[in-house]
């Protein structure tokens, strides 16, 4: 019994893996830099974990969102520009989750 391996069919699986990935990584980084951009920093609290990670302190996390809170203010864009940066970040977002969901059907459906 020999197993033959189809390069090609693997070449294309590889190059579409790292497009799709390239293209998720990409849209999610301009999409979160658009976020900051038009004053809607994400201040993510800490959550509780049992080891090996330190988490920070209330008092912390509440300095990060004032800092966050001020430089949403300080933004040299206009209110119109701002919005359009945000519908900018959602679109990207949405982008994102149409390539993971692209994905997924292309692995259960097939083509």
């Amino acid at each position: 019994m020999s197993v033959m391996i189809n390069w090609l069919a693997f070449l294309q699986v590889f190059i579409a893996a790292l497009i799709g990935a390239t293209a998720i990584v990409t849209f999610y980084a301009i999409g979160l830099r658009l976020l900051v951009r038009s004053g809607h920093a994400p201040v993510v609290t800490p959550a509780e974990f049992t080891d090996a990670i330190t988490v920070i302190s209330e008092k912390e996390a509440k300095r990060a969102a004032k800092r966050a809170a001020k430089a949403g203010r300080k933004s040299p864009l206009t209110d119109a520009q701002k919005r359009l940066a945000l519908f900018g970040a959602y679109g990207c977002f949405a982008l994102c989750a149409l390539a993971v969901i692209a994905g997924i059907a292309l692995i259960v459906i097939g083509h």
